[in-house]
């Protein structure tokens, strides 16, 4: 078993790598073609920001495909599925489409048809759902018909809520890494746990996904310098669906009961044929929690649902007062407690202390929301290992000179907005900073 993990690793520094080496000059080739669209009123950036980090996502998709299928273990998924190469060419399709849209804009009923092609494509190469388990009837097989719409929808709802939640520098690529790390506990038990190999398709995407988003994070964290665009929101979406269309659709749920032996330890081993069916909403329950909201307050004040507002979680915890770091955390801790909570609850579910410790952490994020203004300030003895605004303010003594650094002291909700240099910074923090804006007229 240490073998597989060791080459994982591998996969997922290459991926990381080659996303992180390739996302430079991706930006500058995105400046130089013009990829830097206006400010919309929706955006809670200043500045035209260069996009299309899409394509150093996709470099990293292929280079992480591409060093798995020549390691001794992984490269038995690709000889034994067609699992990866359906995700690469449905990726390619997604990829393309993107990138269109991040330079030229793409209407959103053709982007929504390329997304149905592309989950099409996937499932003419075997991708696609092949049965269910339901609670109460047991493994129920889908017609090619069935299998085939369940698969198409999954994949376009996954892709336009990871869409939708990328408004924030860092949101979207660090929530679905936390999701990629969840899915991929729950495929490695489900591999190594169980024995089935079915699962190991789903085992790679998530790891491969991971590596894309630690990669293209350093240069996306706020400020950031680059923005993924669609190219890359649509990318990672379309991943995170393969890997759960993999694992929910291709896995029978009877081998699971076929390696538990007795009744009690087959009726625990059904918990986690079950969480196929809830694991996939679980990772993305943020993200489909805001694209559902959007579409009701759209079409409730009459619009489109495809009009862009600024009434998103995350322009709704900015509109509360946190800053802009703040609001991003606060999103990966809920992620991160739906994500890892249902994993930990698939592994052992007779356990009252999962369900008690998921309990005290959605209080200790409700505390969270609560206090907007609270900034932590660390020891003095910490203060070099954390960020200045976390740092105690010096006293200065009597009579001395005023410090260089024009309001190095004051407060960050207090400061003036610094202009963004030629390194692209782009987000602001609290809303209160924001000028007021007319009612958006672009598609998101």
């Amino acid at each position: 078993m240490g073998q597989p993990v060791r080459e994982y690793l591998l996969t997922l520094c290459v991926t990381a790598a080659v996303t992180y080496l390739l996302t430079g000059p991706v930006r500058k080739f995105a400046i130089a073609a013009g990829a830097m669209p206006e400010i919309r009123a929706r955006d809670v950036h200043r500045e035209p920001t260069p996009r299309l980090g899409g394509i150093a996502m996709f470099g990293g998709l292929c280079a992480g495909l591409l060093v798995a299928s020549h390691l001794t273990n992984l490269k038995s998924v690709f000889e034994n599925s067609n699992e990866p190469r359906a995700l690469l060419s449905g990726a390619a399709l997604i990829w393309i489409l993107g990138v269109l849209d991040d330079k030229w804009g793409v209407d959103a009923l053709v982007k929504l048809g390329g997304q149905m092609i592309a989950a099409g494509v996937m499932v003419l190469q075997g991708l696609t759902i092949l049965w269910i388990p339901i609670p109460g009837v047991g493994t129920v097989s889908l017609t090619p018909m069935q299998g085939t719409l369940l698969t198409v929808a999954l994949v376009v709802i996954t892709i336009n809520a990871v869409n939708f939640v990328d408004g924030l520098d860092g949101l979207a690529s660090g929530m679905v890494c936390i999701a990629a790390a969840a899915f991929f506990m729950y495929a490695y038990r489900m591999w190594f746990g169980y024995g089935i190999e079915a699962a190991a398709p789903a085992t790679l995407f998530s790891v491969v996904l991971m590596g894309m988003c630690l990669g293209f994070l350093p240069h996306n964290m706020h400020p950031a310098r680059i923005f993924m665009g669609d190219s890359g929101s649509m990318l990672i979406g379309l991943v995170m669906a393969a890997g759960a269309v993999s694992v929910t659709g291709q896995v029978d749920p009877d081998l699971l009961n076929v390696k538990a032996g007795g009744l009690r330890e087959a009726t625990h081993a059904m918990v986690p044929v079950y969480i196929p069916l809830l694991l996939p909403l679980t990772i993305i329950a943020v993200p489909v929690a805001d694209l559902i909201l959007a579409i009701v307050r759209r079409t409730w004040k009459g619009q489109s649902p495809f009009a862009a507002d600024r009434g998103h979680l995350h322009h709704r915890l900015l509109e509360i007062g946190h800053s802009h770091s703040r609001a991003v955390l606060i999103m990966y801790f809920w992620s991160a407690l739906i994500a890892f909570g249902a994993v930990a609850y698939s592994a052992n579910n007779a356990s009252m202390w999962i369900v008690l410790g998921i309990v005290l952490l959605s209080a200790v994020g409700l505390v969270l929301l609560l206090l907007p203004r609270f900034t932590p300030r660390t020891p003095r003895w910490a203060e070099w290992m954390v960020p200045p605004r976390y740092r105690r303010a010096a006293v200065a003594p009597a009579g001395a000179a005023e410090p260089d650094d024009e309001g190095a002291d004051v407060p960050e909700e207090e400061r003036e907005p610094v202009p963004a240099g030629v390194n692209g910074a782009t987000a602001i923090g609290d809303r209160s900073r924001f000028v007021e804006h007319g009612r958006a007229d672009s598609h998101h």
